[in-house]
């Protein structure tokens, strides 16, 4: 395990100072009026500041109370969101979090890959539990869709890495995309045209096929494929639309507009630890050309950033610790909602989260999981890295150097309380206020919203 440099700043058992104390001045808490968030500004694409898995579901489903429209623009079902109301808790992987509220659309955009099978499975359930979908769902007919030659694509090119896999979900969302990008695809608006369908299959599956077997696979039916993507197309019709007119008539209409972002800045295809990724653009710019929403009338960005490093799968991570990891583990925390994978676990890592704050422009930060360092006595964070005899302050690009690097750590005193019962910020212990506000001052982002547990209400606003 890496050992990093510490610096000590902090002492504990201070006294907390008033709430009007200049101190806190910054984040101040005040009273909050949803309308007046909204009014200020209408369109937001939130994002995961990490490696995915921060919380964005809770995030996304709190901030949609007041929204009109939620998009869910890149990915596929290998996202896994987390929403909890009162004692029932819902897993999304496709479907935006904004289901949840009857007033609100959800729409899936262009930018997203498709298991039309999961899609149906996940509307069946949401139904299940007396959530209504439809009139609600809005599927984009340019979208593409992930066939089970591609999951099978996926297992085969993880297997052949051995001990270098990347550790995706097998959801064959990688494969899905690189026929998008080599225009080999198909699209939703392909997959209701049952001529069509038909007559793609043949040649796709044949082709595929073929690879699968040189690759040690095992090919897939095309009849069972036909047969099951028929089935899911009838049903999935009547949600299928042409989504760009659509959102462009809501801006007209000054809807405010939450874009629900999936897997996290660190994940990105171009700006993540690369090969270690997703296949898509994770960050703030893929929501406006996985939806078509021009970068104007973007009106602000929220980065959604848990308490403390996590992530799953392969690749480099610094401020990894087995100590924290086994804690959370301990407390059953950190599974994949998606995989049920445990997470890896570390110290946050402010040179990411302020490398985040860069890629995505993101205004404010959404801080999760506060609750879950409640115990420790002091807390870590990493303000930057040593590569031998080099002091770096950003997040090297080639990963053998990332590998290299050991964190320079500051201490701060923890504040061994409960949290998960606050609901103010003032009320919040003194320590873990100046752990969340040095977290905003070294980023460059506003502190604006505090989540100490996955229920609606254990939510702040400051």
């Amino acid at each position: 395990m890496q050992q990093g440099e510490l610096i000590d700043t902090g002492r504990a058992g201070e006294q907390t100072p008033p709430a009007n104390s200049p101190a806190f001045a910054p984040i101040r808490l005040g009273v909050f009026c949803w309308a007046h968030f909204y009014r200020i500004m209408a369109n937001t694409i939130l994002v995961g500041a990490q490696w995915g898995d921060e919380g964005k579901g809770k995030i996304i489903d709190v901030l949609t109370e007041q929204a009109d429209v939620v998009v869910r623009s890149q990915g596929g079902s290998n996202a896994g969101h987390t929403v909890r109301v009162g004692d029932q808790q819902y897993i999304l992987h496709l479907i935006p979090s904004g289901i949840l509220h009857k007033k609100t659309k959800s729409v899936i955009g262009n930018g997203v890959v498709i298991d039309p099978v999961t899609l149906v499975a996940e509307i069946d359930e949401l139904e299940s539990l007396g959530v209504r979908v439809n009139g609600n769902l809005f599927i984009s007919e340019k979208a593409h869709v992930v066939m089970p030659y591609h999951r099978e694509l996926e297992a085969c090119s993880e297997q052949r890495k051995g001990k270098n896999q990347i550790g995706t979900t097998r959801r064959g969302i990688g494969p899905a995309y690189a026929d998008k990008a080599g225009r080999g695809g198909l699209r939703m608006i392909d997959l209701v045209d049952g001529k069509k369908l038909a007559d793609r299959l043949k040649s796709r599956v044949r082709e595929n096929n073929q690879l699968i077997k040189a690759l040690g696979g095992k090919p897939v039916s095309l009849k069972k494929v036909q047969a099951d993507y028929e089935k899911a197309a009838k049903r999935l019709r009547p949600y299928i639309a042409n989504t760009l007119p659509l959102l462009h008539r809501e801006i007209t209409k000054g809807s405010a507009m939450l874009f629900e972002g999936a897997q996290g800045s660190y994940l990105d295809i171009d700006h993540g630890t690369y090969p270690f990724v997703t296949s898509s653009n994770t960050t703030a710019g893929g929501a406006c050309t996985g939806s078509g929403i021009p970068p104007n009338r973007i009106d602000r960005v929220i980065g959604v950033m848990k308490a403390y490093t996590t992530r799953v799968g392969g690749g480099p991570l610094p401020s990894e610790d087995a100590a924290i990891s086994d804690m959370l583990h301990g407390m059953g925390r950190e599974f994949g909602a998606t995989t049920g994978r445990p997470r890896r676990c570390g110290w946050l890592d402010l040179v990411t989260i302020r490398q985040a704050v860069q890629v995505n422009g993101i205004d404010e930060l959404a801080i999760t999981n506060v609750d879950g360092l409640d115990s420790l006595k002091e807390i870590q964070l990493c303000t930057g890295y040593r590569m031998g005899r080099t002091k770096l302050d950003y997040v090297p690009s080639d990963l053998e150097d990332l590998a290299r690097c050991r964190p320079i750590y500051k201490k701060y005193p923890g504040w061994q309380k409960d949290t998960s019962e606050v609901r103010e910020w003032r009320k919040l212990p003194l320590n873990a206020r100046r752990y969340l506000k040095a977290i905003s001052e070294f980023s460059g982002a506003k502190l604006k919203i505090v989540s100490v547990g996955p229920a609606r209400d254990q939510t702040m606003f400051l």
